[in-house]
């Protein structure tokens, strides 16, 4: 029941047309990682990553023994023509199109066309880190790349961490028809499903349209939060920018924004360095990577007061 939910769901938020049946229910975003890693026998193999991209699904590709391929990542996504000529023998590209992380851009079509023209002429492998999901603040989500032509070359991840709760351990692997077979094996033998209790919970939710609605809602929260981080940020760091559901505030290249961040969380707070984002940490942007979902009226003048005294001591 869950999985035809699931599916149902993805044809209208996502423009994906995919069946039950290729749906595998995980614990959340790394154990369908794990699952796709091990299913397309990536141990050994090149891998594109984006750069700066998520240091979990970067640290996944090295413990499974894949060969980093990083490739730069601008305002319209990731620069397809430099992993062609990086690595274009690589056997797969583990990106974040719809919202990237950290940055927030979304994969512009050109792009989306030229990976996918990529995998499908050199028999790759696209996993699909659907980041933040539905969680696009400003306009609709973009199409999955798992949609549309080029989608038997994706393996799309989802999960309900950030759209619902990360307690509630669920995420799923949408699987291209030639891949599922073995997906499910793997999950079988390695990952089965999370309790049954939980996906039931989920499966009503999803039924009785209440997921729709906690979206709408929580867009319009995470908006106002962002804004008011923006105005609050801006004033002691400027050129700070929207980015997902974050606020990345640009540091000065000779800044340690690790250590900036280590004396904030001796703070209480919990800021991101954003070089930590980065494979080739000598010539990583410096900043902070904020998030805004926990802000409120009441609490954000008093942190931003005191990450501006850490950011002017160091």
């Amino acid at each position: 029941m869950l999985r035809a939910r699931i599916a149902s769901h993805l044809a209208i938020s996502r423009q994906m047309q995919c069946q039950p049946d290729q749906i595998i229910i995980t614990g959340g975003y790394r154990q369908g990682l794990l699952l796709a890693l091990t299913a397309l026998r990536a141990h050994g193999r090149k891998a594109w990553i984006e750069e700066p991209g998520y240091p979990l699904g970067r640290r996944g590709l090295e413990l499974i023994g894949a060969t980093l391929e990083p490739v730069l990542v601008d305002a319209e996504g990731l620069r397809v023509e430099d992993g062609i000529a990086r690595a274009p023998d690589a056997m797969l590209a583990l990106v974040t199109p719809g919202q990237h992380a950290p940055l927030g851009v979304t994969l512009s079509r050109a792009r989306r066309r030229a990976l996918l023209d990529w995998a499908t002429s050199s028999g790759a492998w696209i996993i699909e880190d659907d980041y933040l999901g539905e969680l696009q603040l400003d306009g609709r989500a973009a199409p999955a790349l798992a949609s549309g032509a080029g989608a038997e070359r994706v393996v799309h991840i989802g999960s309900f961490s950030k759209t619902l709760s990360p307690a509630l351990g669920l995420g799923f692997v949408v699987a291209p028809r030639s891949l599922a077979e073995r997906l499910v094996e793997v999950a079988a033998v390695l990952a089965p499903a999370p309790n049954r209790t939980t996906q039931l919970a989920v499966t009503e939710f999803l039924s009785n349209g209440h997921f729709l609605r906690h979206l709408r809602q929580m867009k319009a929260l995470y908006t106002e939060r962002r804004n008011l981080a923006l105005m609050h940020v801006g004033r002691f760091l400027p050129g700070a920018l929207a980015a997902g559901l974050g606020v990345i505030a640009p540091l000065q290249q000779t800044a340690d924004d690790v250590a900036v961040v280590r004396i904030a969380r001796a703070h209480g707070l919990a800021p991101s360095a954003l070089s930590a984002w980065h494979l080739g940490r000598a010539h990583a942007q410096r900043g902070l990577l904020l998030s805004v979902t926990n802000l409120h009226n009441d609490n954000i003048g008093s942190a931003c007061a005191t990450l501006a005294r850490i950011v002017a001591s160091r």
